[in-house]
Parts: C-alpha cells; structure tokens; sequence
C-alpha cells in the first residue's frame, strides 16, 4: 500500500453512495458483574449495571460506510414492535436515513441480547424469525433497490440467514447491478451459499467455506487457496477474499495475495466481518486495486476489535493504524 493511498482512500469515497441490502438486527447488550451462583439452578446470577443499544446485522456494515462519510442506503425489514422504534431512534441517532426500512408485521424485528460479565459473554438470547420474506415484501425491497440504482456506486448484500435475501432476490439484484456496470460486495451465510453467482467480491470465512463445500478445511495458505479454487469455479465471482481470523486474510482474484492479522490488541471480534465488508465495498467503488483494499479492510477490521460489542470503523483511528502500518 503506497504512501498517499490513505488519504486518497478516505477523501474519494466521502463523494460515493453505498446501498446495503440485508437483514437488520437490533443488538442489545446488558453489562454487569457476575459474584455469586443462583441458589434455585447452578448458573451465574449477573447484577445488572447498564443497558446498551447498537445497530447489527446489515445495519452495521451501514454505519461502518456512513461513519467513513460515504452516503449509505439501507435496505432491509423491521417487525411492528418496540424493538423496531429503538432501532428507528438509533437511526436518527446516527444519522442514517430509515426509508428503506419496510415493516412486516409477520416478524418481529431481529433482536440480539448479549449479556456480559466483565466484558465477557456470558449467554446470548436472540428474538427473531428465520423464514423467507414473502412475495409482496420482497417485491418492495426490490422496489427500494430499482428506485436508488442510478445513484449508486456499490452494493453489498449482507446475508445473515434471516430470511430477506432469496435465491431470487439475490439473482435479480446480481444481474442488474452487473448490467449497470455497479460491483456487488456478498458477506454470504450457508443458506444461498451459491446463489451469488457472478458477484463483483465474495467474502465468506474459513468455516463458511468448509461447511458450504463440505471439507475439513486446515487454517493454512495451501489449504486455503484449494479450497477458493473450487469454490470459485461454482462462484464464479471476479475476486475472493477470505477472513481467516488470526491468518489475516486470503485475496484470490486469479492469483493469490496472503495478507496477515495485524497485532492490535482483541477485546471483542463482533461486528468485524461488517467492518471488512463495508470497507471493500467503499474500495470498490472508488476504484482501488483489489489488495490495497484489501489490506485496508484487514486493517480497519482490526481497530473495532480494540472495542466491546460491533462498533463501525472510525475515520481518523483507521488513518492512525493506517499510517503505523506503512512505516512497519
């Protein structure tokens, strides 16, 4: 990564508009310290210190590209519930905007409760409904998409298996987007593993690919590049990138580019795959060379796993890290 390409980086895409089409979930976390066992089951009993609220899910990769300055569509489904009211007051919050949220009263919107202890997790407790959207509210995702498609610079489809991305949907939106000449970003989950066909950047982790390909697959760079290399002749994607946890990252876009884990501290790796993703999309649309990118998503990554609970990337900590690793 060249000297200048930073600033570059950051200043060019504060001019891009990035639509995040996936499924939003409300994150819920309850922080307290655990000093004594119940006497009526032997689990811990948590005194309860204070409540927060974030964004998750798909919403996350968009507060990750809105924090960045880039202009962020969300595309997605909340449930008629209190929990879709927070999540609406978190919005406007964080300045970003809620149009694209569409209300399914079949659901309830997606909500997961963390509970820690000493900042760590004790038990986490998830509301939420896993089925396919149906036909009428898939056709206004895809209505919310057509109507912002001119605008765009990149898409990224956040799959969580929540039920929102079809195999349809995510066909239509693929084929358009390709047909426009906008690059499409898939952080993808098992179900519709291989629906993404023809994708612009595909970013699944080493577990996902294993159990999608059904392989015991080693964390190690022979292994890994076997392993994209059958999955991209099912694929098909223009580039591969995998997150490999403490191994970094592996680019595959024809050729291969191993990239490492930085050596930040590790607090909590929540949200991190959303910060990678949301990056790569603001590189793509601004044009960077796919391992400048993705050296800069691995970075980025690494800054919101200093944090408890997914936090976005901030501009000028990414600029700090940025700058550290260039002169290493």
């Amino acid at each position: 990564m060249p000297a200048g390409t930073i600033d570059s980086l950051l200043c060019s895409i504060r001019n891009k508009r990035i639509a995040v089409i996936g499924d939003v979930m409300l994150d819920k976390y309850i922080f307290g310290h655990v000093s004594r066992i119940s006497p009526e089951y032997p689990v811990p009993v948590v005194d309860v210190n204070r409540e927060d609220y974030r964004l998750g899910g798909a919403a996350n990769v968009a507060l990750n590209t809105l924090s960045l300055g880039a202009d962020t569509l969300l595309i997605g489904v909340a449930g008629e519930d209190g929990d879709r009211e927070i999540l609406l007051d978190l919005f406007r919050n964080h300045g970003l905007p809620a149009e694209g949220i569409i209300s399914d009263p079949s659901r309830p919107t997606t909500c997961k409760t963390r509970i820690l202890s000493q900042n760590h997790h004790i038990v986490r407790v998830d509301f939420e409904k896993r089925h396919e959207i149906d036909k009428n509210i898939e056709e206004l995702v895809f209505g919310s998409f057509l109507s912002a498609l001119s605008s765009l610079d990149a898409v990224v489809l956040e799959d969580y298996n929540k039920g929102l991305l079809s195999r349809k949907l995510i066909e239509r939106i693929i084929a358009i987007a390709r047909d426009k000449g906008i690059p499409v970003l898939v952080d993808p989950k098992h179900l519709n593993f291989f629906a993404y066909r023809g994708c612009s950047i595909f970013k699944p982790n080493l577990l996902e690919i294993a159990s999608s390909l059904g392989i015991v697959l080693q964390n190690e760079d022979r292994e890994v590049e076997k392993a994209c290399i059958v999955l991209q002749e099912k694929i098909q994607a223009d580039t591969i990138v995998v997150t490999r946890s403490e191994k970094g990252m592996t680019v595959f876009d024809g050729s291969f580019t191993h990239i490492g884990a930085t050596s930040l501290d590790v607090a909590d790796v929540s949200g991190a795959g959303d910060t990678v993703i949301g990056m790569l999309a603001l590189g793509a649309a601004a044009g960077f060379d796919i391992v400048t990118n993705a050296t800069m998503a691995n970075l980025a990554a690494a800054t919101v796993c200093q944090e408890v609970g997914a936090v976005p990337v901030k501009a000028e900590k990414l600029l700090k890290v940025c700058q550290e690793h260039l002169r290493r």
